[in-house]
């Protein structure tokens, strides 16, 4: 990914690399399709990370007022309330982003070592540890698969979450000097430093978890977060576990802050391309806001929208909101594919200021296939015993959207929409 951003670094991302990469005879197809799946990525995943602050909030009000009743129309609510503000930011302080977004990476570092210095130092007083051997040796298939293996795979489907939308710095691209060079050195150090905080922090929680069997295992928190009730174990007062989670919950809206700038960017960039309905409407750029403010306001109307399924059903809020994580790895898919085969015809490619040179056809292999098995397993339930409620309805929201694009480019969008591979040959 950050090799194809060193290549062409534009808003599209990944539909703007299929129309350049893909065979001639499908770029047109496949980056239409591809810009649909980003579109619905992006959108749902505004929706997620926003429900995430909400309901972490909602887990804060748990732990500190037993009393409190944990209602699905709060939690929407809060939904809004966290993607208003969001929305607002990114309405009047857009060019405020770049100091915003240096903040906020500064407090995710002070926030990490605010919340791991405690578990470190409390957790062998309060709580008691596990010994190394269960950490590192005990697997529980809590699914009751035929297999660990299939267990752990369906259980990769959260942590895999965490690196979905790495191609984000990529839809700001139009918006930064030297893209070329600046987009795949903040893709590679934001995966290399994140992924060293993570792997630190998830040992360290399974060294303070306490047994996931037990009658009080933090698994079964009223809060809704295992993490929460860990913190409040931990440090043995509600006090010190709701200052390290409101850590998180304000990094969780500065996320939805940078999740609705990316989401209408690519939106803005797929319709400036005429891909979507109403395209002339949602490129149009007013003059003086230097934003793409039509996207920006209909992405806070759709969360709005998706949010209120939520009052009536979880379930049915969980399988739309689940549909990002299987829309971006599509494509990624789709874009890593047809960059490998480029490569496998020695057909030339763009240059780039940034390149894993002799590496980058294995690494572009092994890719494709890490993603393909998660891919797969993005459409699984949690437990092998599937009733209505713990059905993956992913699987049907995913074929129906995918049923929708098709239709969509046969019927109207294959007329107007050419790829941004015709307008680039065009300046050539």
């Amino acid at each position: 990914m950050s090799e194809m951003a060193s290549m062409a670094p534009t808003s599209g991302g990944q539909y703007h690399w299929v129309s350049e990469f893909a065979p001639k005879s499908s770029q047109k197809f496949l980056s239409y399709i591809t810009g649909w799946i980003c579109v619905m990525g992006w959108q749902t995943g505004i929706t997620s990370v926003a429900f995430l602050a909400g309901t972490q909030i909602q887990g804060l009000l748990v732990l500190n007022y037993p009393d409190y009743e944990f209602q699905r129309w709060h939690g929407t609510v809060l939904v809004i309330a966290v993607t208003s503000f969001a929305m607002i930011f990114n309405t009047f302080a857009a060019s405020r982003l770049p100091v915003v977004e240096a903040i906020v990476l500064v407090l995710h570092i002070l926030g990490f070592f605010a919340i791991l210095i405690p578990l470190w130092v409390l957790a062998p007083r309060n709580t008691g540890l596990n010994d190394s051997t269960t950490v590192f040796t005990q697997f529980t298939n809590g699914g009751e698969w035929p297999t660990t293996g299939v267990a752990c795979m369906v259980g990769m489907l959260s942590p895999i979450f965490t690196i979905l939308g790495a191609d984000a710095a990529t839809h700001m691209s139009e918006e930064v000097r030297n893209a070329s060079r600046v987009l795949p050195k903040s893709i590679m150090f934001s995966l290399s430093l994140n992924g060293i905080m993570g792997f630190i922090m998830l040992i360290t929680f399974c060294f303070c978890f306490g047994p996931l069997t037990s009658d009080t295992s933090a698994l079964g928190s009223p809060t809704g977060y295992p993490y929460i009730q860990v913190f409040a174990s931990v440090t043995n007062s509600n006090g010190a576990a709701s200052v390290m989670t409101a850590i998180l919950i304000v990094l969780t809206v500065c996320g939805c802050i940078s999740n609705v700038a990316t989401a209408s960017r690519q939106m803005y960039a797929f319709a400036r391309d005429k891909g979507l309905p109403f395209s002339a409407f949602l490129s149009h750029v007013k003059p003086g806001w230097n934003i793409p403010l039509n996207a920006v306001l209909l992405s806070f109307l759709i969360t709005t929208l998706l949010s209120l399924i939520n009052i009536g059903s979880t379930t049915a809020f969980n399988a739309i909101a689940s549909l990002g994580v299987a829309s971006l790895i599509s494509s990624y898919l789709i874009s890593f594919s047809c960059l490998l085969l480029k490569r496998l015809r020695h057909e030339p490619l763009p240059p780039a200021q940034w390149s894993l040179g002799r590496h980058s056809i294995w690494v572009n292999a092994v890719s494709i296939a890490f993603l393909l098995s998660f891919y797969v397993f993005s459409f699984f339930p949690l437990t092998a015993t599937v009733e209505p409620a713990s059905m993956n309805w992913n699987v049907l929201i995913y074929g129906a959207a995918m049923v929708f694009a098709v239709s969509w480019y046969y019927g109207r969008g294959r007329r107007g929409y050419v790829g941004p591979v015709v307008y680039v040959r065009q300046v050539d």
